[in-house]
């Protein structure tokens, strides 16, 4: 760890976030005693004051490019915004030796920690021993499964944000949860939950996958459709899959239907099932592909579909959006449907979705679905609610 290093996280307004664990590592505990030698090449904490937001005009950078997954959209939203001047993702991992840290240019980094333990929230003496030599950062949002109570007290004066980016409002236990001081949420009944736990805790149904969008890198691009229908999911149980197939099983008429699967255990057991079934289907992945080319394969496809009911409200849902397909999804779909409108898209049971594909299919001119989300939902219009509610 460098004195520049230090300096670039605590100098300047800065955020992080903090993702879920780092799959891929070998399952070995994280060396001790390797990290008291490495925390002692650490410069002395540098000194701060709690986070106040700067105004936008100060220290705005409009070469930013706010591209990539939702990890990477919210920091740099903000840093382009003029909310902070850096941003870093941080995530944990198994291995004994961590990677580097890695620079995505001149305002984003990410590191990886080691764990103390393979039990959620996550506890992380490696990431602990970094923020009390280093300092914390001014914004802090932790997603998902969390970290442990440790790090939250050491990020006392940081504005500390939570998204559980899934179907359950809140991932963490209580004590985790009570020293957050803004719940983003992804749907009315998420905010309801987090106040009844934590009575007067400020929420946001402000989902950061499907809010803070791209439109620079989904967008249309014109040219050939051979598919009726895509779904960009991951090949898990929960993304429902089967309701896809049962649709495309029992339409009026035939369609054909791409599958695009970043990650999951499922891949092959689902070309099989749609093989057996003499299904159109064709298959990409897992492994995931880079975000231009998933706009690539969904620029290929007409209408885009969500599936799932215990599903978080997913990124891919305006991301469909911005590249021009109007989204049929899931009328049960625990959070997100707020952002299928009537110019967007359609929600209908698992039962009727053969049925309202090509329903769909035959009124695409009726949908408008990326002059919809270009004006609602993309990081510029997020961004700036964002900025209120830290005020």
């Amino acid at each position: 760890m460098h004195q520049g290093d230090a300096a670039v996280l605590t100098a300047d307004p800065s955020i992080v976030v903090i993702g879920d664990l780092v799959e891929g590592w070998p399952p070995h505990g994280f060396d001790a005693q390797a990290l008291d030698r490495r925390a002692a090449e650490w410069p002395e904490r540098l000194p701060r004051e709690p986070f106040s937001p700067p105004r936008a005009h100060e220290v705005a950078d409009e070469s930013v490019r706010v591209v990539g997954g939702y990890l990477e959209r919210l920091p740099l939203a903000c840093i382009r915004a003029g909310i902070v001047r850096h941003g870093e993702i941080w995530h944990h991992g198994r291995a004994e030796a961590v990677p580097p840290v890695r620079r995505d240019g001149p305002h984003l980094a990410r590191r990886v920690f080691g764990l103390d333990g393979e039990e959620a929230p996550f506890a992380s003496r490696h990431m602990l021993r970094f923020i009390e030599a280093v300092g914390a950062p001014h914004i802090l949002v932790v997603l998902g499964l969390g970290v442990d109570e440790q790090i939250l007290h050491a990020c006392r004066h940081s504005f500390k944000v939570y998204n559980s980016i899934d179907a359950p409002a809140l991932r963490v236990p209580p004590e985790v949860s009570r020293h957050f001081d803004l719940v983003l949420t992804g749907a009315r009944w998420q905010s309801d939950e987090v106040e009844a736990r934590h009575p007067g805790m400020a929420t946001a149904i402000m989902p950061i996958g499907p809010e803070f969008a791209d439109d620079e890198t989904f967008r249309p691009l014109g040219g050939e459709k051979p598919y009726d229908v895509v779904y960009v999911a991951a090949a898990q149980p929960y993304k429902r899959h089967d309701i896809l197939f049962d649709a495309l099983a029992t339409a009026p008429r035939r369609l054909r239907a791409l599958c695009v699967f970043g990650y999951g255990e499922m891949g092959e057991a689902l070309r099989a099932e749609a093989a057996a079934r003499g299904l159109d289907v064709d298959f990409v992945g897992p492994p995931g592909v880079p975000f231009d080319e998933v706009n690539r394969l969904m620029n290929q496809a007409r209408i885009g579909v969500v599936c799932g009911v215990d599903d978080g409200a997913p990124a891919i849902l305006t991301e469909y959006m911005l590249a021009g397909l109007p989204v049929l999804a899931n009328e049960r779909l625990a959070c997100g449907l707020q952002f299928v409108t009537p110019g967007t898209g359609r929600t209908a049971p698992a039962e009727r979705f053969g049925e309202v594909l090509v329903e769909m299919l035959d009124t695409l001119g009726e949908f408008r679905p990326r002059g919809i989300a270009r004006s609602r939902w993309t990081w510029p219009h997020t961004v700036e609610r964002f900025r209120s509610l830290l005020r």
